[in-house]
């Protein structure tokens, strides 16, 4: 058994949420330089430029990529082997709660969704998602989440009649649905199978996953660089000026599902596809 203290834990998501809200991950930078380097129509070009330009202000200044630095989501995969010495839940947000006030970051968490609607002036409470795996590591995954582009996010219950097309227009759907609204070039994560909660779930993990991979099977593989394709040829391009630039990446999650359904989830993030991964 190995201990790992609340501490060490609240330091890490301190660090994670201050340079994940100031530095791209290198595999979003590469691919908005190869969207540059591909865009033919100028008003697209000169908007993915001031993309680029501003991450790398952002990077040299200290200063947020964005000014919705987003709501914390973190995803957690402890090892069976871990013991956690103090409260894990606390940790991750008192981490957040530092790294929020340390960091000068905008804090955009409200108390009640509905009536209230007071801000929690720290950023606080995160989402949180676990997942026990074998070993005695503890891997922590955090991603400021901004709502622009949550706000176009969307689940469907399909029929498994609805096939594969049916994936492809709910997809391309939710797309245009979002439009300009999303900031893009977006990077959109696409689950499929599991439950209407699950789902979701498995959406947000592909749009975490690295923008150059693919699904280990070739037939979902196959389907990602289609609907990529499909996407970039809607023409709503960075910022929705046009061009061919829609999307940077998208990748799919899969997960055995019931026999009488077919969930499909998408999940949308702007260019500023922040994420920082720790491992303790």
């Amino acid at each position: 058994m190995r201990n790992i203290k609340y501490d060490e834990i609240v330091d890490a998501i301190k660090e994670m949420c201050i340079e994940a809200n100031m530095v791209l991950p290198s595999d979003i930078t590469n691919v908005i330089e190869e969207a540059y380097q591909n865009e033919d129509f100028k008003l697209a070009k000169e908007t993915l430029e001031i993309l680029k330009e501003n991450a790398q202000i952002a990077k040299r200044e200290n200063a947020p990529i964005c000014q919705d630095t987003g709501m914390a989501c973190v995803f957690v995969e402890i090892g069976q082997d871990v013991h956690i010495i103090g409260d894990m839940n606390e940790a991750i947000n008192e981490g957040v709660r530092q790294g929020y006030e340390e960091g000068y970051l905008r804090k955009s968490v409200v108390n009640d969704p509905m009536f209230d609607r007071i801000n929690t002036k720290d950023n606080t409470p995160a989402i949180i998602h676990y997942e026990i795996v074998p070993g005695d590591k503890l891997k922590i995954t955090l991603a400021p989440k901004g709502f622009g582009s949550e706000n176009m996010c969307q689940v469907k219950m399909l029929k498994p009649s609805d096939g594969v097309e049916g994936v492809k227009e709910f997809v391309l759907k939710v797309v245009k649905d979002a439009g300009p609204n999303a900031c893009p070039p977006m990077v959109i994560g696409v689950g499929i199978g599991g439950s209407f909660d699950y789902v979701a779930y498995l959406s947000k993990k592909a749009m975490l996953r690295d923008s150059h991979s693919h699904h280990q099977d070739p037939r979902y593989a196959a389907l990602e660089d289609e609907l990529l394709e499909m996407i970039n040829q809607t023409g709503i391009g960075p910022a929705g000026y046009g061009g061919k630039t829609t999307a940077l990446s998208l990748n799919i999650e899969t997960y055995p599902t019931h026999i009488a359904g077919m969930p499909v989830a998408v999940s949308i993030c702007c260019h500023v596809a922040r994420h920082k991964e720790v491992i303790l």
